[in-house]
């Protein structure tokens, strides 16, 4: 089997919920041995977050769906690290690890021997990277902090949703967790940074990755508009800020998102719609005068649009070279022929579910060590006996757990 790119790296995760398990998944699908630790009994929180359930071979209620999105290719070792057995096979581990993540809150496992200070002294090369909601200093640093309590603090919410005015005007969060899975993938980098510092020096470090911190990197050009301007952005519904028509246009069975990068792809457009003279009217010419004018634009075009079906009217867009795609819905994100060709649905087995448990692969596509997918979620526990096997004194002794 061809090796992954992370072939011989070994991970301790000591996450829970999703920022920090993202951050391992994505090591483990590049060919880490992840290693994560869970509450004897519970394991991580998101094994309940449900329903949706799987059904165990039994017929009893299995994991929820939550659980499966972030722990593809994972082993599961039940430990309760608040007991000295625990803390101290933790320590083991982390002893054989490059790679230890947590998400804690700060300071938290220090008082069980298992914060960067301790380990550090055991594995001088280790990479230790502490994932939590405002970072390790700072007025803030001690307290919790979840995904959506960062989007309102950190802008997102504030530049989400329907403006002021219109129906069901409020701040919005976004559909899924996007600073969870933000900081996640921040984290992946930042380890694979620190991974590479500690082969050139044999020395590890500590990687601070905080949700708020995160939040305000994924502003992005909202906020250097604010920046520039001095004008805080606010929410404009489906809208983009710096460019028109740049939001969902109406069909006979759905909607269209159109997406016109420049002043060429606008003429195409309008001639595409019939309507070539839009494409030289002064009110829409140029980028700056079609946002000026967004309100009457954005009328007029969707009285064109309005009369087509979602598929006619992209293959019109399509043909012109204007950017354009269906507002799908996610069972439809699936059966897209181009979903289908990437592979983008994985499908693996695991011995006490009743049915496959199925994932999205992972976006990354490599030509000479690609992606595996190896182990399914396990089950909790499922490795325990193999993990603290190894670290037992004698054959078939386990520590303390």
């Amino acid at each position: 089997m061809t090796q992954g790119p992370l072939d011989g790296i070994r991970v301790l995760d000591l996450s829970r919920v999703l920022a920090g398990p993202w951050a391992t998944q994505t090591l483990a699908d590049l060919g880490a041995e992840v290693i994560k630790i869970e509450r004897p009994g519970a394991g991580d929180d998101t094994r309940l977050w449900g329903p949706p359930f799987t059904t165990k071979t039994d017929g009893s209620r299995g994991d929820a769906a939550y659980f499966l999105c972030a722990n593809r290719g994972k082993k599961s070792v039940e430990l309760d690290i608040a007991t000295p057995g625990g803390a101290e096979a933790v320590r083991r581990l982390a002893a054989t690890c490059d790679v230890v993540v947590e998400n804690f809150k700060t300071g938290g496992l220090a008082k069980y021997g298992l914060d960067w200070p301790s380990l550090e002294k055991l594995n001088p090369r280790l990479v230790y990277c502490s994932i939590t909601g405002f970072g390790q200093d700072g007025p803030d640093a001690h307290r919790a902090g979840y995904d959506y309590m960062i989007q309102a603090m950190g802008g997102l919410m504030s530049i989400t949703g329907q403006p002021d005015g219109a129906p069901g005007a409020e701040p919005m969060k976004v559909g899924v967790a996007v600073v969870d899975l933000f900081t996640g993938l921040y984290a992946s980098n930042a380890i694979l940074a620190a991974l590479m510092h500690a082969r050139a020096t044999g020395e590890g470090q500590h990687v601070d990755v905080a949700l708020f911190d995160v939040q305000a990197a994924m502003l992005a050009n909202q906020a250097t508009n604010w920046f520039v301007s001095g004008t805080a952005p606010t929410r404009m519904g489906n809208a983009h800020p710096n460019l028109a028509p740049y939001q969902p246009f109406p069909c006979t069975d759905g909607m269209v998102v159109i997406a016109v990068g420049n002043d060429g792809q606008f003429r195409a457009l309008c001639g595409a719609l019939g309507a070539p003279g839009m494409g030289s009217d002064p009110r829409f010419a140029t980028n700056a005068a079609r946002i000026e004018h967004r309100a009457v634009l954005t009328a007029e075009l969707s009285a064109l649009t309005a009369g087509h079906g979602m598929k006619a009217l992209m293959a019109l867009l399509e043909a012109a070279g204007v950017p354009c795609g269906p507002v799908n819905t996610v069972d439809q994100v699936f059966a897209e022929p181009q979903a289908v060709h990437r592979g983008l649905e994985v499908e693996q087995t695991r011995a006490d579910l009743s049915a496959p448990v199925r994932t999205v692969a992972s976006p990354i596509r490599l030509s000479k060590t690609p992606v595996r997918y190896d182990r399914p979620p396990p089950a909790l526990g499922a490795d325990t006996d193999e993990v603290l096997g190894e670290l037992s004194p004698a054959a078939g002794t386990a520590p303390a757990r």
